[in-house]
């Protein structure tokens, strides 16, 4: 069998073109089934080696079945020989002699065409489905695509593919994100790419067939109780709590109230905002019950000229707009390593001190890592030589987590620094509600949109001691306070 296929490898290869094709297909074809088994024994691991694998080699081989083409073509061209003269002069007569299922060579090209359509078709699922894995999205392009690595595989959704949101489904969002993909390509390659990398919201696949197949904003109803646990600057790390009752019901009819009331159907909210970032809003309007429209425009805005066609429906991303790729806050990303223990309260003023740490201003990451590490040691050096000696292994502990904190939202060669992808949830740190949610939306009759606070959740308690402590002594008889008692109990018993 081998003897027969390369006496037909020779006479394929009949000039220097045909050759290097020859050469290309079989040596591509080899590397390829190598490689494959290789990973599936899990010997190779490496993103960059599936680029390897399912776009180079594939590219190869596809490109040495043309050459053999063209070689035969031009050497016709060349000599002026038929298809037919030049089979004769390639095979012996054993190779062409005709049978009823046709000549040897005729066997062999059906045999071979076969054995490359069906490889190319397995190596093209199996390319496109390494394409389409999250360790592709987020390894391929490590210098550019590290940041989304790192904060995706943190992320509540670090279980759903890239491509269920930034793909979706159907041949049309395929072929885009395939030309996408190209583009980005020559980005990376040429260095043509922004940093950081703009947030793709003309990209994403809308809400309702991303978000809404696992999320039901319909059946987000009643109250949810939330405590932030806080740190203050003080030696002591002081540990206080802000306890709120969310309102997170869509609300309907004539109870149009809650958080996820902004994207019900007929609670309709409708917006225009300055850029891509959708930080500052232009105008908002909202649907009344009769149908219309009731608009509130930014009187510090009003000189911008905008078009219809950028009006955009509030979703769920219009708010969660950081629900994957999350970027932490400096401050509450200490506090919650405080609360989880990785960071001892007892060390007088980590706190503070972690803080100044993980903000300071460094050249690249090696630097930022180094930074901290010395920052943190030099201060309880100077400050606390004792503690220092002794609680080592603490101040150690505290340390590796700090750099922990500054390698997941820091990334210099990104340009990503605290604060460059903002969370439009909430007011902390950030416009969030408060984009529509202020005296400055105003409607033709000069009504605002109001920014109360008890619009979204009520104060339980504020920066107390025990996180169920009420805000002010209540008035037992006030109806509020029944309410509040209730809630309380209720959050002591899951507490």
């Amino acid at each position: 069998m081998l003897e027969r296929y390369l006496h037909f490898i020779k006479g394929v290869s009949i000039n220097l073109c045909g050759k290097l094709g020859v050469v290309l297909v079989t040596s591509s074809f080899v590397s390829l089934i190598i490689l494959e088994l290789a990973r599936l024994m899990g010997i190779i691991t490496s993103s960059y080696a599936g680029l390897v694998t399912y776009m180079l080699f594939p590219s190869l081989f596809v490109i040495g079945l043309f050459l053999i083409l063209i070689g035969w073509f031009k050497f016709k061209k060349q000599t002026g020989k038929t298809i037919t003269e030049l089979f004769e002069q390639g095979f012996d007569k054993e190779d062409l002699s005709v049978t009823i299922f046709g000549s040897r060579v005729f066997h062999y090209i059906g045999f071979f065409s076969i054995i490359n359509i069906v490889f190319l078709i397995i190596i093209s699922s199996q390319m496109f489905s390494f394409m389409d894995s999250p360790k592709f999205c987020g390894t391929a392009c490590h210098s550019v695509m590290n940041p989304e690595w790192v904060t995706y595989q943190q992320s509540p959704h670090s279980r759903v593919d890239c491509v269920q949101c930034h793909v979706g489904e159907g041949a049309g969002a395929l072929i885009d994100s395939k030309l996408n993909g190209i583009w980005q390509m020559v980005s990376v390659t040429f260095d043509l790419l922004e940093r950081p990398i703009p947030t793709p919201v003309h990209q994403l696949r809308p809400a309702r067939e991303t978000c809404e197949k696992c999320h039901w904003p319909d059946k987000f109803y009643g109250s949810r109780l939330k405590t932030i646990v806080h740190n203050d600057l003080d030696e002591a790390n002081t540990t206080n709590y802000s306890t709120l009752n969310l309102k997170i019901d869509a609300g309907h009819g004539d109870n149009r109230s809650g958080i996820h009331w902004h994207i019900t159907a007929e609670n309709e909210v409708r917006y225009i905002s300055v850029d891509d970032k959708r930080e500052e809003i232009i105008w908002a309007e909202v649907r009344q019950p009769d149908g219309s429209y009731n608009r509130y425009t930014n009187k510090t805005l009003t000189g911008m000229t905008t078009s219809q066609t950028d009006t955009r429906s509030i979703d769920c991303v219009d708010c969660h707009n950081r629900a994957t790729h999350i970027y932490e806050n400096q401050e509450n990303a200490i506090d919650k390593r405080i609360y989880d223990g990785l960071i001892n309260i007892s060390l007088p003023f980590i706190k503070r001190e972690g803080l100044k740490a993980v903000t300071s201003g460094y050249p690249d990451k090696n630097a930022g890592l180094e930074g901290i590490s010395n920052h943190i040691f030099g201060f309880y050096q100077r400050q606390y030589p004792e503690l220092a000696r002794a609680k080592s292994f603490i101040i150690d502990s505290a340390i590796t987590s700090l750099q922990e904190i500054y390698s997941r939202n820091i990334h210099p060669e990104m340009n990503i620094t605290w604060g460059t992808y903002a969370s439009h949830i909430g007011h902390i740190g950030t416009t969030g509600c408060f984009r529509c949610h202020n005296s400055n939306m105003v409607d033709n009759n000069g009504n605002t949109i109001s920014d109360d606070c008890t619009l979204c959740h009520s104060l339980l308690s504020n920066k107390a001691a025990t996180p169920y402590q009420y805000l002010t002594k209540p008035d037992t008889s006030d109806i509020n306070y029944q309410m509040h008692k209730y809630l309380r109990d209720e959050f002591l018993q899951s507490y």
